[in-house]
């Protein structure tokens, strides 16, 4: 890692110790545990585990401060103090044998831990419980024992896109229909996948999985990291959908929360065993207070068990292919990376986390040795140096990063700029600024400009005017606008700006509503906690003309491999006329950014000599545009002669304001 980045030569003392700790930390494991992958087996000791040679049921919680445990439930007319379980090193364990409870320990079976700590007696939730389901009425979350049987996949052999082929839609299980209501796993995998497949992409990155008390947290605020969460279905619903989505060719992403986990006593894990330092650190070290939850200890072994067992226990038992690793930053730094990354002391000082990028290097090796073909994807905003470096050379093993700056750079611009000011070498910097060895998921937007308090690209470039003119018939000069920058937009940021891409749904064809999530201030209400797919379905709607282009720009960098061609090749800026040139893979980029200045017969440099014609062009009526250039036009190369005698190419072509051009090269 050292060596092939000169920048990290006066820091090499500081990676080395890390890299030390992280094999260290792994030759403990494989002494104690064989190999890492059997060293994360929590879930199949901790919580209800079947025992056949003597006929009944074990349950075992790791509680290691607690003075006194029961376990209670309808299958003991939840009594309280009946059940009590026996210490040893810190688990508490209890066998219930069949002969006694057989009839009444079943499939459903409601229950909860009595716990007697240092906090006093509290109803707890057991950290390894596998279902969690809420009561209608009360409210409340209980545990929900469940008796597990082998699922029946259809669809084993599906394996994850490759390198330079991924193109994640991002969604949300519960938020997906467009009936104001909560979605199901059963009603994304019919309806939805269906939808993502027809558009092009083939990964399908799933969050709010993990069990979350507070629907409107989007699922990060996660209170029971075992159990799917069941206001969208069942556990064996969300394998179908895995399944489904296998066998449609998509592979799918988990939104795996490990950076902190919910306050709640209640409902999660915090201070399960009476102390304020079971799972995180005592007082403010283990309080995100940014986020308002707890933290993780990742140097203790029995929280690192915990976590890397999460991580093999979605693998296997529902078929994941991967993670975005949510809240990277936070977990890298001890100040949560609440400070400008201004030089590079900041990313090797004493606010790094050095537990955290062990742990995110054990879990990473975990994943791939699991599953080779997984992805892991780390959501930094820092670029942390050696994220995307493989554990052996000195990294943490994630195969991308999110690329976070161009979509706050979007924003930005349309916020505070006017479209002739803005600046083209800012852009293809910002668009091209990573290095080689760090893969990139570009997107112009996801979740969280969706979000109330913020603004998709559609809202904020049409705004009000989406309500009332998006039909076809509709001459608005601001619709006009806000479609061209749109499109150029989206195929900018897919060119340019990385090796993968992500989408949040709806946002390809300019869903005009934010997101608002029932609660309180809103009467509870699911109205904007939906997507309306209709708009891109009403044929009278130019939503579906945003929706037609985005199917079409996804399979020309899949047709063509632009995302794994590396970085484009620019041959023009032409800051004047806002008009920058670059190619990738045979095919040539010209995007106009001016807003008015559309110019005949203009000169453009290209790489190779011969014909090209247009793959297609955002102007294009089908996708929304006025088509004021011919798209059927051929255009040929002039030869040039240089002063030292080398030869270069042009051709001509009518050079449109607000148009993204793609031609393809022909001998």
């Amino acid at each position: 890692m050292v060596e092939a980045d000169e920048w990290l030569h006066p820091v090499e003392d500081e990676i080395n110790r890390r890299y030390n700790m992280y094999i260290s930390r792994l030759e403990d494991i494989e002494k104690s545990s064989g190999s890492l992958v059997d060293y994360a087996n929590g879930h199949r000791y901790y919580g209800w585990q079947r025992d056949e040679q003597m006929k009944g049921w074990w349950f075992r919680e790791w509680l290691p401060e607690a003075k006194d445990v029961y376990i209670f439930g309808d299958f003991n007319s939840w009594q309280r103090t009946q059940l009590r379980l026996q210490p040893n090193r810190g688990v508490w364990s209890i066998f219930l044998p069949d002969a006694m409870y057989a009839d009444r320990l079943v499939d459903g079976s409601l229950y909860k831990l009595h716990i007697h700590g240092n906090n006093g007696w509290r109803d707890r939730i057991p950290a390894y419980a596998k279902r969690v389901v809420q009561d209608d009425a009360t409210k409340n979350y209980t545990a929900q024992f469940i008796v597990e049987h082998p699922y029946d996949w259809k669809h084993d052999d599906f394996r994850a896109p490759k390198v330079g082929e991924l193109l994640i839609y991002e969604a949300h299980v519960g938020m997906a229909q467009e009936e104001e209501k909560v979605g199901t796993y059963v009603e994304f995998r019919d309806n939805i996948l269906p939808r993502i497949k027809a558009a092009g992409y083939n990964a399908v990155q799933l969050m709010a999985i993990a069990e979350h008390p507070y629907y409107g947290s989007f699922g990060y605020h996660v209170s029971n990291f075992f159990a799917p969460s069941s206001r969208f279905g069942t556990p064996d619903e969300l394998r179908s959908l895995v399944d489904r989505a296998h066998e449609l060719g998509i592979a799918v992403i988990m939104d795996l929360v490990h950076a902190h986990y919910v306050k709640n006593y209640d409902e999660g894990i915090n201070a399960l065993d009476g102390s304020d330092h079971h799972y995180s650190k005592s007082g403010d070290a283990g309080y995100q207070k940014y986020w308002d939850s707890m933290v993780f200890d990742y140097g203790k072994h029995a929280v690192e068990h915990f976590l890397l067992s999460n991580v093999k226990y979605w693998l296997e038992e529902f078929h994941f292919d991967g993670y975005r690793f949510d809240g990277v930053t936070s977990m890298l730094y001890h100040h949560f990376g609440y400070v400008d990354f201004d030089c590079r002391e900041r990313f090797f000082d004493e606010g790094v986390n050095r537990e955290a990028i062990v742990y995110l290097t054990l879990a990473n090796k975990l994943i791939h040795e699991i599953r080779p073909d997984a992805i892991t994807i780390a959501e930094d905003v820092s670029g942390m140096p050696g994220s995307c470096v493989k554990p052996e050379d000195g990294g943490m093993g994630f195969d991308y990063r999110l690329a976070m700056a161009i979509p706050d750079f979007w924003i930005k611009l349309l916020k505070e700029q006017r479209d002739e000011d803005w600046n083209i070498w800012e852009m293809w910097s910002v668009m091209t600024n990573r290095l080689p060895s760090v893969r990139t998921v570009a997107y112009a937007e996801s979740h969280d400009q969706a979000l109330v308090g913020d603004k998709t690209i559609a809202f904020r470039l049409m705004d009000k005017e989406m309500y009332f003119a998006m039909d076809r018939a509709s001459e608005n000069l601001i619709i006009d606008r806000g479609m061209a920058l749109h499109k150029m937009i989206r195929l900018m940021t897919i060119t340019t700006g990385g090796e993968a891409y992500l989408n949040f749904m709806g946002n390809e064809f300019g869903h005009p509503e934010w997101i608002d999530f029932p609660r309180e201030g809103n009467g509870w209400s699911c109205k904007h906690a939906r997507r309306q797919w209709s708009l891109a379905e009403n044929g009278f709607l130019r939503y579906a003309l945003l929706n037609e282009f985005d199917r079409a720009m996804i399979e020309m960098v899949k047709e063509y491999g632009v995302l794994g061609d590396g970085y484009p090749y620019q041959h023009l800026m032409d800051e004047h006329n806002k008009t920058m040139v670059y190619s990738h893979k045979g095919l040539l980029f010209v995007l106009n950014w001016h807003p008015t200045a559309s110019i005949p017969d203009y000169e453009l440099p290209v790489p190779w000599a011969g014909k090209y014609t247009a793959l297609f062009s955002t102007d294009e009526k089908r996708f929304g545009g006025l088509e004021r250039a011919d798209i059927k036009s051929e255009h040929f190369t002039t030869t040039h002669k240089r002063e030292d005698g080398s030869e270069y190419y042009t051709i001509t072509i009518y050079n449109t304001s607000r148009t993204g051009l793609v031609l393809k090269w022909e001998k």
